[in-house]
């Protein structure tokens, strides 16, 4: 991420500070490299070796406390106003700073519902108490998460615009796959073929390279997020794949179905259809309820419910998460009430988030059924920034 949108990121996170009434975030890490706290790329620029913390206060600073060989390196990047450096141990800097501020409450990175929020590890919480031992501060800790969803969710009009231009670019690989679909090639040759167009466009991918894509043709296929197999195309078959790449440090995440005509064909069976169109409706009632306020289960329930009351199978996850840095990101989720989402189903949606929204079904005897859209939700809705598929893709035989 480059310094301008870092330090967009960091004057946004100070408004939500604001907002939320919390005096100080702190990112404590070591060795980030190694295990790195989802944050950091977004609001530091660059990794540290020793322990070393990265505050942003309600009031509008920045400090970086790192290990003394280091400040120089934090001065380069030049994302924190103030660096304050130390030789031999964290504590006596990081306490000053505390002292100076004396935050009533200091959120970090734990959290029990997401990822995101949960960069702390156990061993550094260890030691971020024992700094803190016989200080007020011990007690006014309080998890980050709420700062983290809105923060990575809340999208500016610049991230909007390099999420649209991935979109472009995915899209135009789906173009190219189109073309490239015939009867007789495997699952893993189409995720090749795409490996090889991403590589000449110098992009990355949005997740996993053994599942980005995830390639399914014909019935009793692998899961969802399972790679591709040596499984052949065939005249018949429902193809549907699940791909996004990584463009200027932001993902798309767009998934596309197809049908191999048999020989003799013109168009889709009915039964294909009719699947197609159930999900491509799904996609639609559900949009038109999506607006800032509602929990995300709500969203779920419609596309859910005109599925099943449709005569299939609810689909087995979620459907749809927030996109940003990386494929899944910010906090609420368009989700069902499942013990295994936590709290996210219930997380109110906000203005300028963006969503995928990609149920699926079951067609028996053909494949699997599914599109995954793309939307920004609005300030009395939400808008599709990805251009629909309106239309079930035909492959000839």
């Amino acid at each position: 991420m480059n310094k301008e949108m870092i330090l967009e990121k960091q004057k946004q996170a100070v408004e939500i500070l604001k907002e939320k009434d919390i005096e100080m975030w702190m990112i404590f890490v070591r060795e980030s490299g190694n295990i790195n706290d989802p944050m950091m790329d977004m609001l530091v620029g660059t990794n540290c070796t020793w322990q070393s913390a990265f505050i942003i206060t309600k009031a509008g600073q920045t400090i970086a406390i790192v290990g003394s060989l280091e400040i120089a390196n934090m001065k380069l990047v030049g994302t924190f106003q103030r660096i304050e450096g130390y030789l031999k141990h964290v504590k006596d800097k990081l306490l000053e700073v505390l002292d100076e501020f004396k935050p009533n409450k200091i959120a970090i990175n734990f959290s029990r519902n997401s990822t995101l929020a949960d960069g702390l590890t156990h061993g550094m919480y260890l030691e971020l108490m024992e700094h803190l031992d016989k200080t007020p501060y011990k007690e006014r800790l309080i998890s980050s998460e709420e700062i983290v969803a809105a923060l990575r969710g809340r999208k500016s009009d610049k991230e909007i615009q390099i999420m649209k231009e991935a979109i472009t670019e995915t899209l135009k690989i789906f173009d190219q796959v189109t073309e490239y679909l015939k009867p007789g090639i495997s699952e893993k040759e189409v995720a090749q073929f795409v490996h090889k167009i991403v590589e000449e466009k110098g992009f990355g991918l949005a997740w996993d390279k053994d599942y980005c894509p995830s390639v399914f043709t014909g019935p009793d296929t692998a899961g969802a997020h399972a790679g591709p197999t040596d499984k052949k195309i065939e005249p018949g078959h429902v193809i549907n794949m699940d791909f996004g790449i990584k463009y200027k440090g932001y993902c798309s995440d767009i998934q596309r179905t197809w049908y191999v005509l048999k020989p003799g064909e013109v168009k889709a069976p009915d039964v294909v259809q009719r699947g197609f169109d159930v999900i491509k409706d799904s996609i639609t009632q559900s949009a038109a309820a999506i607006k800032p306020g509602k929990q995300g289960c709500e969203i779920d329930d419609i596309a859910r419910g005109y599925i099943v009351n449709s005569g299939y199978e609810e689909y087995p996850h979620a459907l749809g998460h927030q996109l940003g840095r990386v494929a899944h990101d910010g906090g609420a989720l368009l989700s069902p009430r499942w013990e295994r989402y936590g709290n996210l189903p219930y997380l109110p949606l906000e203005e300028n988030q963006v969503f995928t929204i990609e149920p699926r079904l079951t067609i028996d005897g053909y494949g699997i059924a599914t599109i995954e859209e793309e939307v920004v939700i609005t300030k009395d809705g939400c808008e599709f920034i990805t251009p629909r598929q309106e239309q079930l893709y035909l492959v000839k035989s």
